[in-house]
Order: C-alpha cells, then structure tokens, then sequence
C-alpha cells in the first residue's frame, strides 16, 4: 500500500494564510465530491495535532440540519476510518477510531503502511513535513485554488528536495486543479 500526503493549496503553496485562515480553500461541489472519493478506499489518516482539531468537524458533520449530500458523504467516509494522532500535548483523542501516538516514528509509520490492507493518508503540513524528510511519502496530491495569499504556513517544507512524476492531472469548476505525483524510484 502507498503513503498519500494530499491537502488543498493556494497557488503560492500554502495550507493556510499568514494569520492561519484557509477560508478560501473551501472546495467547490464537484472537487469536494471528487476529494470524497479519492478517501474513500483510504483505510488509515496520520493527523498532528491542530490537523486533527480541525477535522474533528466531521465526526458530528452529519447532524448538521440542512448538511448538503458532498457533507454526509464526506462525514460517513471520515467517521469510517482509523486515525492516528501524533501529539506530545493533546490530552486524550475524542473521536471514535482514533489512536493518539506520543512521538512519530518513521520505522514505525514504514510498518503501518506496509501492513496495511488500504492505502494510508497523512495530513497536515507539520506532520507531513516529517514523513516527506523520511521517505516515507509515495504519492503528493494537491488541489491548487487559483488564489496567492502571500505567506503562512508551506504545504511542502523549506529545505526539500522531491523528485516526482505527475501521474494525473484534472481542472476543476472556479479553476481549482488537481495535481498527483508519485515519488521517482
């Protein structure tokens, strides 16, 4: 099986702006219904911390009143898969499925990934940024919006050199595209 690291990206590279929103990455219908499938066959996510805060949404999503079909689509995928949290100062995980790891451990996160049945997500730039150094990533995926926010926080790490092939490539409505690579053997 394959480690992804996918995550929604302004044109500049970033996850989030220089204050910490990402309101502008909201994925229209048609990518958000794409993205949906994309995890549907993932079988475990690999969160840091504030990663994991922010997808904490979905363990509830579904009881939203009103929630559009990508939502409850979206909820169902997330709530039926393994999650792994790695954080030194979370408490407790709350979300059903959900170990919390102290420490990422490349050797560790190798073996997860080769003994699993499905393909395994790691998300969140922090976290992320780790696996890349290792590497350990098999696959980058990215949905470029078509906004530059100038500065904040880099989907890719400062310092890193990948060498990738572009394995797939698909525009989206309001000019969003998405980008897969795999890593160059």
């Amino acid at each position: 099986m394959a480690l992804l690291y996918a995550g929604i990206t302004s044109l500049d590279g970033y996850t989030a702006d220089a204050a910490g929103a990402f309101d502008w990455a909201r994925p229209p219908d048609d990518v958000h219904a794409y993205v949906n499938d994309l995890e549907r066959p993932v079988g475990t996510y690999l969160y840091g911390r504030r990663m994991y805060e922010v997808m904490q949404f979905w363990e509830t999503a579904h009881t939203l009143p009103d929630a559009p079909d990508v939502v409850l689509d979206y909820a169902a995928v997330w709530q039926g898969t393994d999650k792994v949290v790695y954080s030194s100062t979370l408490d407790a995980v709350t979300t059903a499925r959900t170990r919390l790891e102290r420490s990422f451990d490349p050797v560790a996160v190798r073996a997860l990934v080769e003994s699993s049945p499905a393909d395994v997500s790691i998300g969140g730039p922090t976290l992320a940024a780790h696996a890349l150094r290792a590497g350990l990533v098999d696959e980058v995926l990215l949905f470029v919006v078509p906004v530059a926010v100038g500065g904040g926080t880099r989907f890719l790490p400062d310092g890193l050199r990948l060498d990738l092939r572009l394995v797939e490539e698909r525009a989206f409505s309001e000019g969003v595209v998405h980008l897969r690579y795999a890593r160059r053997a």
